[in-house]
């Protein structure tokens, strides 16, 4: 079973690698690189998701797709 092929562009934005069966992997990436491109594509990949509850708005005021980025810790970041 092949990856999915959003994830697979996701990951490839982040900078990981992709192998020809288009598995993610770092390639030549110091333990540094590695974290960053890792974090990135969980931005990405929470951000994706995010932005399909963006308008949605929650009782209390907030909209959904805040409540996932603050949820795991990226609602303070800028999205990529």
């Amino acid at each position: 079973m092949g990856m999915n092929k959003k994830i697979k562009e996701l990951a490839i934005e982040a900078g990981l690698y992709v192998d020809f069966n288009g598995e993610p992997w770092p390639k030549n990436m110091t333990g540094e690189d590695i974290e960053g491109a890792y974090e990135k594509f969980a931005l990405l990949l929470i951000d994706e998701c995010a932005k399909k509850v963006d308008k949605v708005r929650r009782q209390g005021g907030w909209f959904y797709g805040e409540i996932i980025r603050k949820e795991f810790g990226f609602y303070d970041k800028k999205s990529p």
